[in-house]
């Protein structure tokens, strides 16, 4: 099979990508660090992360703990812990590894740093990065390599060596770290872990909703056998430790095999996670990363967008369309885009206007399928548009401003304090930021135009062009003195003019949706008389 890259042009010579921090491209197709920035910890781990759509992996180092901002954000695993911010859970981290030489974690915060490195690859989307360090005594260096594997979305894979210029010890530790960073509040009512033969798992159960978070670890360690070493369980952690006796030279290699389910995902996340671990294991880390870089290959066929004669521009633009696939849940058509994508769990991994403006429109020629499926997450999510709606006193479909997997609001009321006095005050984003409706009612006019799939629009985008039609009107203010209608009391897209009327850009697309509705309403009279009076009779709509 030819590949599509076969026919590459020229790689520019390495170039400065973010002079402010430090990043540079060396193809075209990565992303490069080769000095350490403690204070850069949070936007270096979204910059190099890996992930698949149901997962998102920070690009920390294997070594680092929750104050060094590690996180697995899973996708479908909504839970509140504080009582405000219902957001996404970080699972426990199952790739947590460490080696020590006297004590002395090998990390590039402590001892002597001959060399760093980290490298995104955005062509198969793997994480690497290398360590020179010495502390004294034997110079250590480290390398690793990790994917989130889109061949089966529920599992990462980890090769991690270490290699010594002269005889030493070093001391290793490697398994489940369920110590996790969380932005707002402790997710895990009950963490429970156990080894079960070569297997180390820890399931997590959450907070507010009950279910079930499982990850389960399987690792390789050169010609040992994981049974030498020793297993500690203790508090949210499960993990195997032991020495590692290295001559001259010597180079050891640790593989890695994490699965990850929830109780969202399937009946018996447990079970799911083991059979996960049983494909991988009878595949083997270079099988599971050819397999991982044919789809990257497919994606890239379909979506890579070449730009010649600036080669900075062309390096942001496959950045910014390689986050764009890994934060969509294309496997699912109930799930949303988050606006940090699965980074972090800023935004509470929910949907904004963003989705269907922004991230959307990348889709629409090279993988229209997933745009369906974002556009049938709106479809199902139209009751909490309606409840929105309902509760503020209009009718039709007013969509959540922070949108999560059953379309309610998650935007709180309240979330900001005056400064001299403490007491909160109200914001208006969820209440006054209306054209989230319209936006996609336009997305899906958009995607109709793009791919010709009328039959979409009949079964699911004519009922929301209608719910959202009906919410506009509903919300509009007749001024007699002008003999117009304004929408009043708005907080446009840049967020930061408060109570306009008649914001431009909302006004822009309410006009469109309404149009669009009623372009839609008139199609159907003429063509589908029988499944507009069936959709009509459904939610009420009369001539």
């Amino acid at each position: 099979m030819t590949s599509p890259f076969d026919a590459e042009q020229p790689q520019p010579a390495a170039v400065t990508v973010a002079p402010s921090s430090g990043l540079s491209s060396r193809t075209g197709w990565d992303l490069v660090e080769t000095a350490f920035r403690p204070d850069l910890a949070v936007p270096a781990g979204s910059n190099f992360l890996i992930g698949n759509g149901y997962l998102g992996y920070r690009g920390t180092m294997e070594e680092d703990r929750q104050d060094g901002f590690v996180a697995c954000v899973v996708a479908d695993t909504y839970d509140m812990a504080d009582g405000k911010w219902r957001e996404l859970c970080n699972a426990p981290n199952g790739l947590f590894t460490e080696i020590r030489m006297d004590g002395v974690a090998v990390s590039p915060t402590t001892g002597t740093v001959d060399a760093f490195e980290r490298r995104l690859d955005l062509r198969q989307g793997v994480f690497s990065r290398r360590l020179a360090w010495r502390n004294g005594g034997p110079a250590v260096t480290v390398d690793s390599e990790r994917f989130a594997s889109f061949a089966d979305i529920h599992l990462m894979a980890l090769r991690y060596t270490a290699t010594v210029d002269r005889a030493t010890e070093l001391d290793l530790s490697t398994g489940i770290d369920g110590q996790v960073w969380s932005l707002n509040g402790d997710h895990f009512r009950d963490c429970r872990s156990e080894r079960i033969g070569d297997r180390l798992v820890m399931t997590a159960t959450l907070r507010e909703t009950g279910i079930d978070l499982v990850v389960a670890e399987v690792m390789t360690l050169g010609d040992r056998s994981p049974a030498d070493l020793a297993v500690a369980d203790g508090t949210r952690q499960i993990l195997r430790t032991g020495p590692l006796a290295l001559a001259d030279g010597q180079r050891v290699e640790l593989t890695k095999l994490v699965a990850i389910y929830s109780g969202n995902d399937v009946a018996d996340p447990r079970a799911a996670a083991m059979a996960s671990l049983d494909r991988a294991l009878a595949a083997g880390y270079d099988r599971l990363k050819a397999d991982h870089a044919a789809v990257w290959d497919a994606q890239w066929a379909d979506t890579d967008v070449r730009i010649d004669g600036d080669p900075v521009a062309q390096v942001a633009l496959r950045f910014c369309l390689y986050h764009n696939i890994i934060a969509t849940p294309a496997h699912s058509d109930h799930l949303p885009i988050g606006a940090r994508g699965l980074s972090c769990q800023a935004y509470q991994g929910a949907a904004f206007w963003d989705q269907e403006i922004f991230n959307l429109p990348a889709f629409l020629f090279t993988r229209p399928e997933v745009a369906r499926a974002l556009l049938t997450f709106r479809h199902k999510t139209l009751d909490g548009a309606r409840g929105k709606a309902r509760r503020l006193g209009y009718r039709g479909a007013f969509y959540a401003w922070v949108s999560g997997a059953s379309g309610e609001e998650l935007c709180p009321d309240f979330f900001f304090k005056d400064v001299l006095s403490g007491r909160p005050i109200r914001n208006h984003f969820n209440i006054w930021q209306i054209h989230v409706s319209p936006d996609i009612v336009y997305a899906i006019w958009q995607y109709w135009r793009a791919t010709g799939d009328w039959d979409f629009v009949v079964e699911h985008g004519a009922e929301i062009a209608f719910e959202v039609a009906r919410f506009l009107v509903s919300h509009a203010y007749f001024k007699e003195d002008k003999n117009r209608y304004e929408l009043i009391r708005l907080l446009g897209p840049d967020e930061y003019h408060e109570n306009v009327d008649n914001n431009a850009f909302t006004n822009y697309q309410a006009a469109f949706a309404l149009n669009t509705a009623a372009a839609i309403h008139e199609r159907l009279a003429a063509e589908s008389p029988d499944k507009l009076a069936a959709l009509a009779a459904a939610i009420g709509l009369d001539d």
